[in-house]
Parts: C-alpha cells; sequence; structure tokens
C-alpha cells in the first residue's frame, strides 16, 4: 500500500513523539490528525487535526479511522483490541504493538527468535518474590507486567526482607522479576521496515541512563558495543521479521561478557533515536513516515563522525539559550507544559 504526499497520517498519542513525526510528515508533503485524550497534547500544535478522545473509544476511533488514510502510534502503552480493528491501516500492526507491551509475552517472543534475555520469573504477589528470590538470587529488580517506561513500575529487591515493600512499590496487580545483569554498557538497535521486508540500520549509540530515563545517546558507541552490534542487528531484524513489522522499531540492548543481551522491545521511534535528526542522512521520524506510507527509505549514514544527544529534563530545559550560542549544537524543545521532575521537555543534540 503506497500513500501518497497530500494524504492525511493518523498518529495515535500526542507526546514529542508524535510531534516529531508529525513534523518530519509535513516535510514530505502528508498532514496529520492526533488522537489523544488530552485536550492540548504538544503533538497537536504541529498536526492539522486533532481528535481528543479515549484511546479505547471505538466510535471516536472509527471516526478517526475514516478521517486518514494510514495510522500510526507513538507509543505501545495502547489498548490492542480497540486498535486492532482499524486492520491494515495501522502500521505497525496489532501484533507488533501486543507484544511489546507485556513483559512476558514480551520475553517469551524474544527467545522464541533465538534473543538472549535476562533469567526471569512471572511474580502475581508477594509470595512469589520468595520463590524468584530463591530461584534467581539477590540481588533482582521486579518490573510490572505492562505500562511500565522510564524507569517507572520498577523497584530493586537487594535483601529478602525488601520482597514486599517492592511488590508494593510497582504498583500492579501482576509483574515479573529479573535477575541482576552484570553488562559493560547500554545500546540500542534503530530499523526501519517496510511491508516487503527491506530493513534500514542506523549505527548504534552507546545509552546512558539515570533514575531509569535515558540521559544520553553518544556515537560512535566503541567496545564493547562496536563488537557486538552485528550480532544484535541480526537480532533486531529477526524480531521485525517475525513480527511483520512496518514502521520504525528499537531493540534496545545490553552488551555483556558473552554476547548482546534483549533488554526490551518498543515497536516505535525512540528517545535513542532522537539523533538521528541531524546526526544521519535520514532521520528515524522521516524513515518511520516512509516505511509507513510504503515509500523507499532513505540512507542512514551518519552525517559527523561524533555525535551526543541529551535528554533535557524537568527544569534543566529552561537554560535553553545555553545550547543555542553553541557552534555544532541544535535545540529540540518540545512544548510541554509543566517542567516536572522526571519529564522529558526537550533534547539537544552536538555534533562534530
Amino acid at each position: 500500500m503506497i500513500v501518497a504526499p497530500g494524504s492525511t497520517i493518523g498518529i495515535i498519542g500526542g507526546g514529542q513523539l508524535g510531534r516529531m513525526l508529525a513534523m518530519a510528515a509535513a516535510e514530505l508533503g502528508y498532514r496529520c490528525h492526533i488522537f489523544a485524550p488530552d485536550d492540548a497534547p504538544c503533538a497537536a500544535a504541529v498536526a492539522a487535526a486533532h481528535t481528543q478522545a479515549a484511546f479505547d473509544d471505538a466510535e471516536a476511533l472509527g471516526q478517526f479511522a475514516a478521517a486518514v488514510d494510514v495510522v500510526t502510534y507513538e507509543f505501545e502503552n495502547l489498548p490492542v483490541a480497540p486498535l486492532a480493528a482499524l486492520g491494515a491501516k495501522m502500521r505497525p500492526g496489532a501484533r507488533s504493538l501486543a507484544s511489546a507491551q507485556d513483559r512476558c509475552v514480551e520475553k517469551e517472543f524474544v527467545a522464541s527468535v533465538g534473543g538472549r534475555v535476562a533469567p526471569w520469573r512471572t511474580i502475581d504477589g508477594p509470595n512469589d518474590v520468595a520463590a524468584a528470590i530463591a530461584a534467581l538470587g539477590l540481588p533482582l529488580v521486579l518490573k510490572s507486567r505492562r505500562f511500565g517506561y522510564d524507569g517507572k513500575g520498577q523497584a530493586w529487591v537487594r535483601d529478602p526482607s525488601e520482597a514486599r515493600d517492592a511488590w508494593d512499590a510497582i504498583g500492579a496487580p501482576a509483574g515479573i522479576a529479573e535477575a541482576a545483569i552484570d553488562f559493560l554498557a547500554e545500546f540500542s538497535v534503530v530499523l526501519a521496515r517496510t511491508e516487503a521486508g527491506e530493513c534500514a540500520l542506523w549505527d548504534s549509540p552507546r545509552n546512558t541512563h539515570e533514575s531509569g530515563i535515558l540521559r544520553r545517546s553518544e556515537l560512535p558507541a566503541g567496545d564493547p558495543i562496536e563488537r557486538q552490534v552485528g550480532e544484535a542487528q541480526a537480532i533486531a531484524r529477526r524480531i521485525a521479521d517475525a513480527l511483520g513489522h512496518i514502521g520504525v522499531l528499537t531493540v534496545e540492548f545490553f552488551a555483556c561478557a558473552d554476547g548482546p543481551l534483549v533488554n526490551e522491545i518498543a515497536p516505535r521511534v525512540h528517545n535513542s533515536g532522537h539523533w538521528t535528526i541531524e546526526g544521519a542522512e535520514t532521520s528515524q521520524f522521516e524513515q518511520h513516515i516512509r516505511a509507513v506510507c510504503g515509500l523507499p527509505l532513505g540512507s542512514t549514514k551518519r552525517t559527523a563522525r561524533q555525535v551526543a544527544m541529551t535528554n533535557l529534563i524537568g527544569d534543566e530545559a529552561d537554560d535553553w539559550a545555553a545550547p543555542l550560542a553553541e557552534s555544532g549544537t541544535h535545540l529540540h524543545l518540545y512544548g510541554k507544559g509543566e517542567a516536572r521532575p522526571g519529564r522529558k521537555m526537550g533534547h539537544v543534540t552536538h555534533l562534530n
């Protein structure tokens, strides 16, 4: 299916990823229509239309789908059944969405295509945490099965006495326990896949997290990441092919002494790919639009020897003047409201 420029792309979700998708789409001649429950999402400020409705509002989704030519989404914590009704008009499809939003399903799926994951156990209550400690040892991390991001819904257990408090802290009716991983570095593979199965991959950045939130992505990634990228890319491609994925897909990895280990999947454009806006010939956002609209994929070649992307979190965005004064620096502010602690308000990319 080819969706020609001049058509309307529906984007489910109104955050910064939807905003940057809409901006990339506009450069290719598309109109965008945002579907989100918020009254003034930051993506709507750069889009042609906005429907304010709950993500599971079947009637509103039907009207939205009728008004657009293709539908995509900017995050995965969405109800699958109502969106599955959009059928082939939604790209990526419902299978990609379902496989990434439940940690148990995700880990079983990754293992089924030959990817390694951390040792883990399902937990449905505090008694299961004790069983997981016996099976996996300490320390371990508890994670909610669903709706976790940026470190939310996670708690560490370093002593058996912490089990109950950790279970209460994740605030979920079901979760998983994961063994702690002795990793050397964190990195991600960001790829785009077309309906025909063509794949394009960007260079993988070294990612640094603080309090569960991505702080910085840097290229070149250096060792040991660069020694493991080939294997990681092969795993990511198998994941994308098995899902029949259309669009950008991101796989986060730990670089370990015995090779790459999959942390999680994001069936969408990703924070660790923001560097591609200035740092690659085709950004992840433009490439996603190309893929979901059936256009040829663009070059992913890096445009600078060194690239670094730093997130602006909370009131850090208030110091917007400083990066504007630096050569080789590009400022992106997301147009959000209150700069709450832990909230991503923008990012800065440095090219050398």
